[in-house]
């Protein structure tokens, strides 16, 4: 049987659907200058008091999370569940690989707008704090073996990827979708650690 180093706890997040926007689509989805807002004060990126509806060919989602701060691209994430739903074909990417996806309609209270592309299903990643990183060996880019503790359905994720956090005092975090929490029997968070065979 296979020996294992494994990490310390890091944070499991299960991430529902949600949008990234533009500050250019934000103005046409909600008004001129609109600004996202966090429930809290909060640093980073948060998920916002605004809602949208996603509409897809065979489905439109209702009261889809946008994300803060504004980006540079614009973006869809749901799970593969979703995608059948909604008809889309399910892309699997890390978050701003969005070249050659497929698109959607984003609708707002002000207005509404089409992307060309941009909705995909997120790679599971983890953003690792450097202290962890260097202490297992791993780099920004890296894919690992995740173990995910839970009561009736522990198991391990491999292909997940290695994403840098900029400080040593910043929170490793892991972050998967909802199929995939679902997998796990966990509801909007739990706790894993990277394995590696010794």
């Amino acid at each position: 049987m296979a020996q294992y180093k494994r990490s310390e706890d890091i944070k499991i997040a299960v991430s529902a659907r949600h949008v990234h926007l533009t500050q250019d689509v934000v103005d046409v989805l909600f008004g001129k200058g609109f600004e996202l807002h966090a429930d809290k004060p909060v640093k980073g990126q948060f998920c916002s008091t605004s809602r949208v509806s996603v509409v897809c060919p065979k489905f439109t989602f209702e009261r889809v999370a946008v994300m803060g701060p504004c980006r540079n691209f614009n973006q869809f994430e749901f799970a593969i569940t979703d995608a059948i739903k909604a008809g889309v074909e399910p892309v699997v990417r890390m978050s701003g690989d969005i070249a050659g996806t497929p698109g959607c309609i984003i609708r707002g209270p002000e207005g509404e707008v089409e992307i060309k592309e941009g909705v995909i299903i997120a790679k599971r990643h983890i953003h690792l704090n450097p202290l962890v990183a260097e202490e297992m060996g791993v780099k920004d880019g890296d894919s690992v073996m995740l173990e995910v503790d839970s009561d009736q359905r522990k198991l391990i994720f491999d292909d997940t990827i290695i994403r840098m956090n900029g400080s040593d005092k910043a929170p490793s975090v892991v972050h998967i979708d909802t199929d995939e929490g679902n997998a796990a029997q966990l509801s909007r968070a739990g706790v894993g650690r990277i394995l590696q065979i010794l």
